[in-house]
């Protein structure tokens, strides 16, 4: 790591983006749908994984899985995309967040794709507001499309504050600068 946080190979895969118009994206498949992280926010991947489950856990937790010594939470985007989970394992990729870092449970990893700056279109206006969120745009391809996951709005904590508003409101916390945070005046 650096002196900003950042791992050597994100470092790389900064520098090779450097002077290009495109960016380079991680893609994997949700079902049969193609969708892409920014490599430079992917730490690593990890092969085929079984989460251990978590009693009484949000649905949308995967479950944890070890990583280097830590214990991470996994987000299943299938179960946030409303599909069945699946029965063999699924590939984690590990994710930089603001607090540290998560695992994306995906079906598979694809490749590296460089996508260019001038494919790219905004979500859907006619998409529901809670999925729209959670996507930054799409690119077109030339055998389909990438749809662009943020990864700061899959953030497990993000995720399970916006599950339940009544309780973080009851707190007196807002999600402000990449974390949650106490709401000005309010005792914690």
């Amino acid at each position: 790591m650096d002196f900003l946080g950042r791992s050597l190979w994100q470092e790389t895969a900064a520098s090779a983006n450097e002077g290009k118009t495109g960016l380079a994206m991680c893609s994997f498949r949700v079902a049969e749908r193609l969708y892409g992280v920014n490599i430079t926010r992917v730490r690593e991947i990890l092969g085929p994984t079984q989460p251990w489950p978590v009693p009484l856990a949000p649905a949308f937790v995967g479950g944890l899985v070890h990583y280097r010594g830590e214990v991470l939470t996994t987000v299943s985007l299938r179960v946030l995309f409303g599909l069945p989970r699946l029965e063999e394992d699924s590939s984690v990729l590990v994710v930089d967040s603001v607090g540290g870092c998560y695992g994306l449970l995906v079906d598979r990893v694809v490749e590296v794709v460089e996508v260019e700056q001038a494919c790219f279109e905004e979500s859907p206006a006619n998409l529901e507001e809670g999925r729209r969120s959670l996507l930054c745009g799409v690119y077109k391809l030339e055998k389909g499309l990438l749809i662009e996951m943020d990864p700061a709005m899959l953030d497990p904590l993000r995720l399970a504050f916006d599950a339940a508003p009544d309780a973080r409101a009851a707190a007196g916390w807002e999600f402000a600068s990449g974390t949650y945070c106490p709401l000005p005046g309010v005792p914690q």
